[in-house]
């Protein structure tokens, strides 16, 4: 059950409409679903804002397909993330609205538009190399509503690129920084920026960055105040994480 549905429902019993019994039966229904392949998390939007999202790396196209399903019984959305073209097809075989986002690894279903969020993500990435994993973040970001300004290619090898967009910075308010090698990005653009900067290690570079290890340990001994940072190209992280920080909850009323 997703918010505006709860939400709803607790007006009625307000305004009379229907008892409270009717609502504890609405309300009741089961917070997991076990399906054999998974145990799915109906109340996770309720909780946490957003449904539960699929991780298809390892998980039989099948399966994909019946978690898909359960989720969308009870959701308007479905974000699946670390998609290949086999995972993108059981998404599709699930919702005939399933949109493969190849560069990111996404799919996504949106039976409705979501409603346009607060706030004013901005997405840095250093290289070429590592907008796959951005893609990633700005995917994530969008399904919740949000609108994310992309600036790409600005690492510090060529810093004038970066510094072209102050003004996207400076008006910013939450940054996400997706850079491998040696990923300074983050602890430069934390200087600049009186925001939170998200920083995202990727596993891009040559042998001694070990797979993302190095950006990872740049970032997190970082000496940029305001700079917090995800796991190696967790752009789903960093997204969902912009999220929660710009948007903005407005008291409800009651129609």
């Amino acid at each position: 059950m997703i918010q505006d549905e709860f939400r709803k429902i607790l007006k009625k019993v307000w305004a009379q409409k229907i008892s409270v019994e009717d609502a504890m039966r609405q309300i009741r229904m089961e917070p997991y679903e076990d399906i054999a392949c998974a145990r799915v998390d109906h109340h996770r939007s309720l909780r946490c804002g957003f449904p539960e999202v699929i991780f298809c790396q390892g998980k039989r196209p099948e399966d994909i397909t019946e978690i898909a399903r359960t989720i969308l019984k009870r959701s308007s959305y479905l974000l699946a993330t670390r998609a290949d073209e086999a995972a993108s097809e059981a998404v599709l075989n699930a919702h005939p609205r399933a949109e493969y986002h190849k560069l990111a690894r996404c799919v996504t279903v949106q039976k409705r538009k979501p409603e346009v969020a607060d706030g004013n993500i901005l997405l840095l990435c250093a290289g070429t190399a590592d907008i796959p994993v951005a893609e990633e973040a700005r995917v994530t970001a969008e399904m919740f509503g949000h609108v994310v300004n992309t600036a790409y290619d600005v690492g510090v090898a060529g810093i004038h690129r970066l510094l072209a967009n102050a003004d996207k910075i400076h008006e910013a308010d939450c940054i996400i920084c997706v850079a491998g090698m040696e990923g300074a990005l983050p602890s430069v653009v934390g200087g600049l920026a009186d925001c939170p900067v998200i920083a995202v290690p990727t596993s891009i570079g040559y042998g001694a960055s070990f797979g993302g290890l190095a950006p990872l340990l740049t970032m997190l001994n970082s000496c940029t105040a305001g700079v917090a940072v995800v796991n190696i190209d967790n752009g789903f992280g960093a997204g969902y994480l912009a999220a929660l920080i710009t948007r903005k909850k407005k008291p409800d009323k009651v129609e």
